[in-house]
């Protein structure tokens, strides 16, 4: 399916080298947008996204950033648009469970790394797109959240719930702040997605427990994440629709 308005739109997705990042980066460059994919550590990953793009006929980038820094992020933004030539979409992906552990076993180390990570990532990101997107008219920001945030995450993983929750609550307060300038944020929340890091942070035991609540009977794939993130940057298709959680679990949690 083609979504015209989203051709030659400039789209910055950060945490794009894998997983659901880079299946969405592969479905923007599709739609004939030009993509920034941001990666920190998986550069052959990343680069690997950027070759299919480009052998696809798409139009694409990479951009390197620690997003857990503030100023990585500004930079990052930045360079998106300097790049680009503008900032239509900026899609908030970058996050993880990083580790699993109890709440009284977490220093403050590892609690820097997922709250930076997952939510200061999101809010420092969206700080520095919002002036971009309001000299320009309007935009839309797209943050990807987790069932988690709804739910209270899995075993050993408080933290990254609630950094999650953070990223939902966060967009809905952003989207009232800034719909006077026709920028639309909204933000979608994965359920239980086969990943390449999914095996790593998640026991195998809780992935079969997932699958059995689930009515569809299995785990998603990250292709299937990807017409959400584009319905939503697509003005024609939703220029009425913000402050939105959109959910894709497979009925494994119904709000």
């Amino acid at each position: 399916m083609r979504i015209t308005d989203l051709a030659d739109k400039a789209v910055l997705i950060t945490g794009a080298s894998t997983g659901i990042g880079a299946a969405v980066a592969k479905g923007f460059a599709a739609q004939g947008a030009r993509v920034a994919v941001h990666y920190n550590s998986s550069e052959a990953q990343a680069l690997q996204v950027l070759e299919e793009i480009h052998a696809a006929g798409g139009n694409a980038i990479a951009l390197r950033a620690d997003v857990r820094s503030r100023d990585a992020c500004r930079g990052l933004v930045a360079e998106a648009q300097q790049r680009l030539g503008a900032l239509d979409v900026l899609v908030n992906n970058a996050g993880g469970v990083v580790k699993r552990y109890p709440l009284h076993e977490i220093d403050d180390a590892l609690y820097d790394d997922i709250v930076n990570l997952n939510a200061r990532s999101v809010f420092a990101c969206s700080r520095a797109a919002v002036p971009i997107m309001q000299a320009q008219g309007g935009g839309a920001i797209i943050s990807t959240t987790s069932i988690a945030a709804r739910t209270g995450g899995g075993s050993k993983s408080t933290l990254y719930a609630a950094s999650k929750a953070f990223v939902s609550t966060f967009s809905r307060g952003l989207a009232k702040e800034v719909a006077r300038y026709g920028i639309r944020v909204n933000a979608i929340a994965p359920g239980v997605i086969g990943k390449p890091d999914k095996a790593k942070t998640t026991p195998n035991h809780q992935l079969e427990a997932s699958i059995k609540l689930t009515p569809m009977r299995r785990i998603g794939t990250v292709e299937e994440c990807v017409g959400a993130y584009l319905f939503l940057a697509s003005q024609e298709m939703a220029g009425f629709i913000t402050g939105q959680v959109i959910e894709v679990n497979g009925g494994l949690h119904m709000p």
